[in-house]
């Protein structure tokens, strides 16, 4: 028997249900190119670090115990290499890399100061035994410069030493590179100083008015570097450079609420990642994202500066030794979380001369 009946047909859809379907589609799309895109931007930094595990590196044995479990000490080393486009910013001509500048920054429990401590990278140390990058055995060695620690067994090795000099156990570290430093400068549009002297310019340094001064990231990377053109033109006085520029650096991206303004998160992070080593720790986007959260409620205003207390060495007047009265209060005050004394900054070696100062920057006064 046949049916007249047919089969029930769809009521054609109105011009708004096609609207809104249409939109439904473009929002997805959206959603999805969004996606994407973070997950391409978040690649992309991510991959541009390079890390080191000082686990494997070191070992875990015969490191210092964590004394205090919520403060944390930041190791910042920063590498004269002259590969790659360091080459082309600074005497290209030299082999090899060294850490230019260290710093062990402490941050307390609560994270709302921190403390720098430089070690001149004229100091004589002792190597303490470690692997290179290749896995090869370096051997332990007395009275080598600081800075040639770096350029035989690399980072970790100079993370040992920083450990075994001082009884702090070092938790993460940082390093980056001229590029890095240049690039980071740039980004954020320059950085102002103020000298209180006249910068030279001796020995092909940077030679600028006593006065303030915006620098962009070419004259920063002269300013930190310069040596026998300000002051006693010693290294000693150069740290005294180096620790102001930090401030001023770390004022300006505080200024500028840089880590609150994506874009410009982005053009920093995209610039300072192209050149950073870090410990395995913090060699993600994400894992630098939530540190350097964490210490937005540092001051750089309040940020103590100190050089570790150094002696001209008997033997070699040109190299310096660590002072170790001085130094053993500096050390165990930021092992206990404690206020450094007075006395524990008192270097015998201070070097320097007149300092330069550096202020929170204002508006952009050309260079």
């Amino acid at each position: 028997m046949t049916s007249d009946s047919t089969a029930p047909t769809k009521p054609p859809r109105s011009r708004a249900s096609r609207i809104r379907r249409g939109l439904a589609w473009t929002a997805a799309l959206v959603v999805l190119g969004a996606a994407g895109s973070g997950w391409w931007v978040y690649g992309h930094l991510s991959g541009n670090i390079d890390s080191v595990d000082l686990d494997e590196a070191i070992g875990t044995d015969n490191r210092p115990p964590k004394v205090v479990e919520n403060a944390q000490n930041l190791l910042v080393l920063g590498s004269d290499s002259r590969a790659g486009a360091n080459g082309e910013l600074d005497h290209g001509d030299v082999s090899g890399a060294r850490s230019d500048t260290a710093m062990l920054v402490h941050i307390p429990e609560g994270r709302s100061r921190a403390t720098a401590v430089s070690i001149p990278r004229d100091t004589l140390v002792t190597r303490p035994e470690c692997k290179d990058g290749d896995g090869t055995t370096v051997p332990e060695a007395r009275r080598v410069m600081f800075n040639s620690v770096y350029s035989l067994a690399g980072p970790a090795c100079v993370v040992k030493t920083v450990e075994q000099l001082s009884g702090i156990r070092v938790d993460h570290f940082v390093e980056v590179d001229f590029a890095g430093f240049k690039g980071l400068v740039d980004a954020l549009g320059g950085v102002t100083v103020t000298l209180d002297q006249p910068m030279t310019g001796a020995k092909g340094g940077l030679k600028l008015d006593a006065g303030t001064h915006r620098l962009n990231g070419t004259d920063s990377l002269k300013f930190v570097r310069t040596r026998y053109g300000y002051g006693d033109g010693s290294d000693l006085g150069r740290i005294g450079l180096q620790q102001q520029f930090m401030l001023a650096m770390l004022s300006e991206i505080k200024k500028q609420d840089a880590l609150g303004n994506p874009a410009r998160l982005y053009k920093l992070a995209d610039a300072g990642t192209k050149s950073l080593t870090t410990d395995s720790d913090l060699a993600s986007l994400t894992a630098l994202s939530d540190f350097a959260r964490s210490l937005q409620g540092v001051d750089p205003s309040t940020m103590e500066t100190i050089m570790l207390p150094v002696a001209y060495d008997k033997v070699d007047p040109n190299r310096v030794v660590v002072a170790q009265e001085q130094a053993s209060q500096l050390w165990e005050a930021l092992r206990n979380d404690r206020k450094v004394p007075a006395s524990a900054k008192d270097s015998p070696a201070k070097g320097g001369g007149p300092g330069a100062k550096s202020r929170a920057p204002g508006p952009s006064p050309s260079s």
